[in-house]
C-alpha cells in the first residue's frame, strides 16, 4: 500500500487484491439489505488501519460510524459504545423502554436500576438497526484489543445477533480471541517481496544502501508500518552508507525505536504537546488546549511542528497507535505527572468525575484517601452502569493509593469480588493471594474465604462449590448473619445442583447445618423463612416443612416483593412449589420468572429458568409450546456462550417415545453432566428414561432408571417426580416391596402438599398396589384428580392403567372406554410409544385400532416456529425481537420465510396455519 498523505485523497495499494475483494463482499452484501460482519486481524503495523482506511472510503451509499480503543481508556466503562453511538443519541426515543433505560444509565444519562449486559448490547443492536433503516450503516472498531472490555462485550453481542439488517460491523484486532472467537475472520499478514521493496521506495527521500534496503524487507516480512517507519529518524548519510541499523531485535521494538527517533527530532515543546495528547485518551481538543496553557505550551507554534505525526482537528488523531504509546512511554516520570495533573485540572468534576480521578491516579506519587475515594466513587458508578471490569480496575487502583490495613484489605476484597464477577478469575485469585499476604481481621479473612467458594462455584465444577461456601457461612455466621444466610442458601442450591456427584457440602449435611443454627445468628424476614423452608424439608420431612413452605410460596406469589428479591432468590421460591406438589402455583411461579428475566435482560439465569418451565410445560401435554421455550433456550445460550443441560429436549422426546434420538440424548446428557459435576441432570435423564421405557412397556429398564433417579437427593424434586414411575414399572415386574417402599415416599410429599397434581398421582400409584373394589375406587380418584389438573398426559395415563386393570379382570367393554380415551389423548398429543402401549392392549380386548401415524415434521425450523408463533399470540416485531434479542427487520425478515412456507400472506392467517397439520412444531 501506498498512502498518499492527504485523507482527502483515496488510499492506494500495491497489493492487498484478496483481502480487498473482501471488504468489496462485506459493502454489497450491507447495500443489499443484508448484514456482515468482520474481524480483521494482524499484528501491529501489518496495513489493518490501511485496509480499514480503503473499506471507509468507498463505503458510499452507507452510513460510517467509527470507534477507536485506546489502551489508557479500557479502565472507562462503555467509553467505546458510546463514542461509536454518539450520532444516533437522538433515535434513543424510539427504542423500547427498558431498552432505551438500560442504554442511559449505561451511558451515565440517567440513574436507575444496574442494567444487564444483555440488555445494553440489545439496546445497542436496535439503535443500529433503527438508524440503518434510514441509511445502511459500516460501523469500524479499530484497536479492538484496547476497547474497554464492557463496550467489547456489548458490540460482540450485536455482531453475534445481526441478521436481515443492513449493518456492517468491522473489528480490527491483532489477536481473535473471547468474545470475537468464531466470527468472520480476514487475516492480514505481510507483503509479498517485490511489493515490499516498492512500498519502501516509496518512503525513501534519498539513495539507500542494498545491504540496509535487503535487510529492511527480510527483517520487516512485508510489515508495511515497519518498512515506512523504519528508515524515518536515519540522515541520508547513515541510509545510503549502511551504517543506520542496529543490530537485530523484534520487529515491534523496531518500529518503536523508529517512532522514538522521530520524537527524539522533536524540539522539547512540541515533544510535551505531543505527550500531553498522548494522555489524554478522548482525543478532546479543547480539553488538551486548556491543559496546554496550564503547562505552558505554545499551543499553534508547536501543533504546526508535529504536522505529519499526529493531526489537531475536532478531535487528536495520530498517525499510528503504536506512535501514541510511544509518546506516551517517552516522556519522563515528572513530566507524565504534570500531564495527568493539568488534565485532571482541565477536566470537570461535575460532569466527568471519573476521568478527572483516573488522571489524578495517574499523577499520584504515594497514597493519597482522599483519591482513593474518588476511585471507590468512580467504581460504585461503572458498576451502576453495568460495567463490571472498569469498577474493578478503579477499585485495584485504590487499593494501590491506600495505606490503612484495614481499608486496604476492603478494597482488595472489593475489587477481587468485581473481577471475579465479570468473569477474571486469575486477577481475583491473585487479589486474594495479596489480602491473604496482609492483616486480615476475622470477617475479611471469611469474606476471602467466601469469594474463593465463589469463584470455584463460578468456575469450576458444579461438585466443588457446595463445600467451600457452606464452610464459608459457618465463619460468617457470628460476624455478618445476613451474609451467612445467603451463602447457606447458595450452597443448598449448590448442593442440590450436585446431587449424587456431590463429594462432601452434600444436601442433608447444608440443611442439617442451617437447622443447628442457634436463634441469635439466624435473620428474620421472608428470606430466612424460605431457607428454613427449603432446609427443614430434608431434614424432617415435608409435613413438618409445609407451613414455611406454604408462606414462601404465598410470598413469592404476592405483589409486595421487591424486584431485587425475586431476581435473586425467585428460583428458590418455586423450589417450595414443587417441593409441595402443588403444579398450579409451580407453573405460575416459572412464568412470572421468565417473564422477569426476559423484562430485565437477565439471560445468565434465563436458560435455566426456560427449561424448568419447558420440563412443567411437557408435563401438561403442550408439547409445541414447550418446543418453544426450548427453541427460545437455545436462541438465549447461542447469544451468551453459555450451556443449559437439555432438561426440555429430553422431557419431549422421552414423553414422545422416540427411542433412538431419546438414548443418544440421554447418554450425551449424562456424560456431559458427569465432566460437570451436575447430579442433577444426570437424575433428569434417568428420570426422562423411566418415562420412555414404561412408555414402550420395557419395565426392567424403566424401573433399574427410576432407581438410580430415586436416589439422587432422595424425596426431592427430580428424584421425588421419578416416584410413580417407579411404582408403575416395580408393580409390572412384580417387585411389589419396591414399589410400595416408593410409594411410602411419595405420600409423604402429596400429602402434606395436598393437592391434585400430588394426589392424583399418589392414588394411581396406590390403585396399581391394591386389589378388588379399594384399586378401582383409586383409579377413578386418580382420573378425577388429575383431571382437574392441566396435565393431560397424566390423566391419559390413570385412563391406561385402568384400562389395563379392568382388561385383567375380563371387563373388556369397561376396559375399551378407557384405553380408547388413554389411546386418543396419546395420539392427540403426540406420545406414539403410550399410543402404541394402548393401541395394543385394545387389540387384546378385541378391538380393532389403526396403528396411529404422529406427524411431528414441520417444514419450519426451531426459530422460524418460535417467531410464528410469537406473531399468531399477538406480539409486535419490536416485542419478538427484544424477547429473542434480535432486530424487528430480523423478525420480519423471518416471518416472511415463515408465510412462503406455511402459503400464506398475513399474520392474520398464522394461528389457522400453524394449528393445521401440527406445522407448529419445529424441525430438528
Amino acid at each position: 500500500m501506498i498512502p498518499d498523505g492527504r485523507r482527502s485523497r483515496r488510499t492506494t495499494f500495491v497489493d492487498r487484491r484478496s483481502e480487498r475483494k473482501v471488504l468489496h463482499r462485506l459493502l454489497d452484501t450491507v447495500r443489499g439489505g443484508e448484514s456482515h460482519t468482520l474481524v480483521i486481524r494482524g499484528d501491529a503495523g501489518v496495513g489493518k488501519t490501511a485496509l480499514v482506511e480503503y473499506l471507509t472510503e468507498r463505503a458510499t451509499g452507507c452510513r460510517v460510524l467509527r470507534v477507536a480503543g485506546v489502551q489508557s481508556e479500557v479502565e472507562l466503562a462503555f467509553a467505546g459504545v458510546h463514542q461509536l453511538c454518539l450520532p444516533l443519541l437522538g433515535r434513543l426515543d424510539r427504542l423500547p423502554a427498558p431498552q432505551r433505560e438500560a442504554l442511559q444509565v449505561a451511558f451515565g444519562l440517567s440513574e436507575g436500576p444496574v442494567p444487564e449486559r444483555f440488555l445494553v448490547g440489545l439496546a445497542v443492536l436496535s439503535l443500529l438497526a433503527e438508524a440503518a433503516e434510514e441509511q445502511p450503516l459500516v460501523c469500524v472498531v479499530d484497536d479492538h484489543h484496547w476497547l474497554d472490555r464492557a463496550s467489547s462485550l456489548a458490540l460482540a453481542f450485536v455482531a453475534r445477533r445481526l441478521g436481515a439488517d443492513p449493518v456492517g460491523i468491522v473489528f480490527v484486532t491483532r489477536v481473535v480471541e473471547g468474545e470475537l472467537a468464531g466470527l468472520p475472520e480476514l487475516q492480514v499478514t505481510g507483503l509479498p517481496e517485490a511489493d515490499a521493496r516498492t512500498l519502501l521506495e516509496s518512503a525513501l527521500n534519498g539513495p539507500m544502501d542494498t545491504r540496509v534496503r535487503d535487510q529492511i524487507v527480510a527483517e520487516t516480512q512485508g510489515n508495511p508500518l515497519a518498512l515506512l517507519e523504519l528508515p524515518r529518524g536515519f540522515t541520508r548519510t547513515q541510509l545510503a552508507g549502511g551504517f543506520g541499523l542496529p543490530s537485530v531485535v523484534p520487529l515491534s521494538t523496531r518500529i518503536e525505536s523508529s517512532f522514538r527517533r522521530q520524537l527524539d527530532a522533536l524540539p522539547p515543546e512540541s515533544r510535551r504537546l505531543l505527550q500531553l495528547a498522548a494522555a489524554e485518551p478522548s482525543g478532546d481538543t479543547s480539553l488538551l488546549w486548556r491543559a496546554a496553557e496550564r503547562l505552558g505550551i505554545a499551543i499553534e507554534a508547536e501543533a504546526a511542528v508535529l504536522a505529519g505525526l499526529a493531526e489537531f482537528g475536532a478531535r487528536v488523531s495520530f498517525r499510528h497507535p503504536l506512535l501514541r504509546a510511544e509518546a506516551y512511554r517517552s516522556a519522563s516520570d515528572h513530566d507524565r505527572r504534570a500531564a495527568h495533573v493539568a488534565l485532571a485540572e482541565v477536566t470537570d468534576r461535575a460532569r466527568d468525575p471519573d476521568r478527572r480521578a483516573w488522571h489524578l491516579a495517574q499523577a499520584a506519587t504515594g497514597p493519597d484517601e482522599e483519591l482513593a475515594q474518588d476511585l471507590e466513587q468512580s467504581a460504585g458508578r461503572a458498576q451502576a452502569r453495568g460495567g463490571l471490569s472498569a469498577a474493578a480496575a478503579f477499585l485495584r487502583r485504590a487499593v494501590l493509593l491506600t495505606v490503612d490495613p484495614v481499608r486496604r484489605a476492603d478494597r482488595i476484597l472489593a475489587a477481587a469480588h468485581t473481577y471475579a464477577q465479570s468473569g477474571e478469575f486469575g486477577t481475583a485469585l491473585e487479589l486474594l493471594a495479596m489480602a491473604q499476604a496482609g492483616p486480615l481481621d476475622e470477617l475479611q479473612s471469611a469474606r476471602t474465604e467466601l469469594l474463593y467458594a465463589e469463584i470455584a462455584s463460578w468456575s469450576g465444577p458444579g461438585n466443588e462449590a457446595a463445600p467451600l461456601l457452606l464452610k464459608a457461612a459457618k465463619r460468617l455466621e457470628p460476624l455478618d448473619a445476613e451474609l451467612a444466610r445467603d451463602t447457606y442458601l447458595r450452597a443448598w442450591m449448590a448442593s442440590l445442583l450436585a446431587g449424587r456427584l456431590a463429594v462432601s457440602g452434600t444436601l442433608p449435611e447444608v440443611s442439617h447445618t442451617v437447622q443447628s443454627r442457634t436463634p441469635q445468628t439466624q435473620s428474620s424476614g421472608q428470606i430466612e423463612t424460605l431457607l428454613d423452608a427449603l432446609t427443614l424439608v430434608v431434614t424432617r420431612g415435608p409435613a413438618a416443612a409445609a407451613t414455611a413452605l406454604r408462606q414462601t410460596v404465598n410470598y413469592f406469589s404476592g405483589t409486595d416483593i421487591p424486584v431485587e428479591d425475586e431476581l435473586r432468590w425467585g428460583w428458590f421460591g418455586q423450589a417450595t412449589a414443587s417441593a409441595l406438589l402443588d403444579y398450579d402455583p409451580w407453573r405460575a411461579l416459572l412464568e412470572r420468572q421468565v417473564r422477569l428475566a426476559r423484562r430485565v435482560g437477565a439471560l445468565d439465569r434465563l436458560p435455566v429458568m426456560l427449561a424448568a418451565l419447558g420440563t412443567a410445560t411437557v408435563w401438561s401435554g403442550d408439547f409445541a409450546a414447550a418446543e418453544l421455550l426450548d427453541a427460545e433456550a437455545e436462541a438465549v445460550c447461542e447469544v451468551t456462550g453459555s450451556y443449559a443441560a437439555p432438561f426440555t429436549a429430553l422431557a419431549l422426546v422421552c414423553m414422545r417415545g422416540d427411542e433412538t434420538n431419546a438414548l443418544s440424548l440421554i447418554d450425551a446428557t449424562i456424560t456431559g453432566a458427569t465432566a460437570g459435576g451436575q447430579g442433577v441432570a444426570i437424575a433428569f435423564a434417568n428420570w426422562s428414561a423411566a418415562v420412555l421405557y414404561n412408555g414402550l412397556g420395557q419395565y426392567d429398564k424403566a424401573r433399574a432408571a427410576a432407581v438410580e433417579c430415586s436416589q439422587d437427593s432422595p424425596g426431592l424434586y427430580v428424584s421425588l417426580f421419578v416416584l410413580p414411575e417407579l411404582v408403575e414399572a416395580a408393580a409390572y415386574t412384580g417387585d411389589t416391596e419396591l414399589a410400595h417402599e416408593a410409594l411410602s415416599r411419595y405420600a409423604a410429599v402429596s400429602r402434606a402438599g395436598g393437592a391434585d397434581f400430588g394426589l392424583g398421582l399418589e392414588v394411581r400409584c396406590r390403585a396399581l398396589l391394591s386389589k378388588g373394589d379399594l384399586a378401582e375406587g383409586f383409579f377413578r380418584e386418580a382420573i378425577e384428580r388429575l383431571g382437574r389438573t392441566p396435565l393431560r398426559p397424566e390423566v391419559a395415563r390413570a385412563h391406561l392403567l385402568y384400562g389395563e386393570w379392568l382388561h385383567r379382570r375380563d371387563r373388556r367393554a369397561e376396559a375399551r372406554e378407557h384405553l380408547r380415551t388413554a389411546h386418543d389423548t396419546f395420539a392427540e398429543l403426540g406420545m406414539a410409544a403410550f399410543a402404541e402401549r394402548a393401541r395394543r392392549e385394545l387389540l387384546a380386548t378385541g378391538e380393532r385400532v389403526l396403528r396411529s401415524t404422529i406427524d411431528a415434521v414441520s417444514t419450519l425450523t426451531a426459530r422460524e416456529a418460535l417467531i410464528a408463533g410469537l406473531a399468531a399470540d399477538g406480539r409486535t416485531n419490536p416485542e419478538i425481537g427484544a424477547q429473542l434479542f434480535v432486530s424487528a427487520r430480523t423478525v420480519e425478515w423471518h416471518l416472511r420465510k415463515v408465510f412462503g412456507k406455511l402459503g400464506i400472506t398475513s399474520r392474520k392467517e398464522l394461528k389457522a396455519a400453524l394449528a393445521e397439520g401440527g406445522r407448529v412444531l419445529p424441525s430438528a
